[in-house]
């Protein structure tokens, strides 16, 4: 027979522990461009000469990117706020 262990926890015990706090999200009130997957983005200082980077897909802030020739698995991410349409 195996023994549980058995220990009550209340809602003032969670919340005396500094590592249940979470960091609050700066709200900038930047709106950022749609950049859905499929589509082409180019940063604003990327030289003519660069192809615009395939967009794999963004989420919380982030998107992940690659050029067509860097091949399949290769990718890169990058802020979304960095990014803009081609």
């Amino acid at each position: 027979m195996s023994k549980k262990l058995r220990h009550q926890i209340n809602d003032n015990e969670l919340s005396s522990h500094d590592h249940f706090h979470l960091p609050a999200k700066k709200q900038t009130g930047e709106v950022l461009e749609l950049l859905p997957p499929g589509s082409f983005a180019k940063f604003a200082n990327q030289p003519n000469d660069l192809p615009p980077f395939q967009v794999i897909d963004c989420k919380g802030g982030r998107c992940r990117v690659r050029q067509q020739s860097w091949g399949r698995y290769v990718h890169w991410e990058v802020e979304h706020n960095r990014l803009k349409s081609a």
